[in-house]
C-alpha cells in the first residue's frame, strides 16, 4: 500500500498521548490535522522537486506547531510519519499542504520529531531549519523538554 509522509504539529498533550497510548487518535469526526505534499501544493509551486515540496509542507507543519504552545517558552513540536494512502484526506480551501488523518496515528509509523532547541523555544519568527531532529526512538526526551 502507498504510503505519504505527513507531518505533524504537536503539542503537549499530544506527546503525552503518544507516550502513554502509543498512538495520536483520529477518525472521521475528529480528524487530526497534519501537512503533506499535495496536488494543491505541487500545482502552487511549479518547477519545485521533490525534496523542496516536503520542506514546504514541513514549514507549514512548524507554522502551525507554534499556535499549539500551552506557555510562552514551550518548544514546537512536529512529527514526520508515514501513513498510509488511506488514512490521509485533503482539506479543501485552507493551507494547500494541508491534509486531514482519518485514523489514529501510530507511534510505530512515526519517523523523527523535530523540535526547537532551547534557545529559539517561544520565538515568534523561528524558521523551520532550525528545529533539531530527534528520533522515533527518542519521545521520552522530547517529553522531557515539557517538564
Amino acid at each position: 500500500m502507498p504510503v505519504v509522509r505527513v507531518y505533524v504539529p504537536l503539542g503537549r498533550p499530544d506527546l503525552e498521548e503518544l507516550g502513554t497510548a502509543g498512538a495520536l487518535p483520529a477518525g472521521p469526526g475528529t480528524p487530526r490535522v497534519a501537512y503533506a505534499v499535495t496536488r494543491g501544493l505541487e500545482a502552487s509551486a511549479p518547477g519545485l522537486d521533490v525534496e523542496d515540496l516536503e520542506y514546504a509542507a514541513f514549514s507549514d507543519a512548524v507554522a502551525a506547531a507554534g499556535a499549539l504552545r500551552s506557555a510562552p517558552g514551550d518548544r514546537r513540536v512536529v512529527a514526520a510519519a508515514d501513513a498510509d494512502a488511506s488514512w490521509v484526506a485533503p482539506r479543501d480551501g485552507r493551507t494547500v499542504s494541508m491534509v486531514a488523518l482519518t485514523v489514529p496515528l501510530p507511534l510505530a509509523r512515526v519517523a523523527s520529531f523535530h523540535i526547537d532547541d532551547a534557545v529559539s523555544a517561544g520565538a515568534v519568527d523561528d524558521e523551520a531549519d532550525e528545529l533539531l531532529w530527534y528520533d522515533v526512538t527518542e519521545l521520552d526526551d522530547v517529553r522531557a523538554f515539557f517538564g
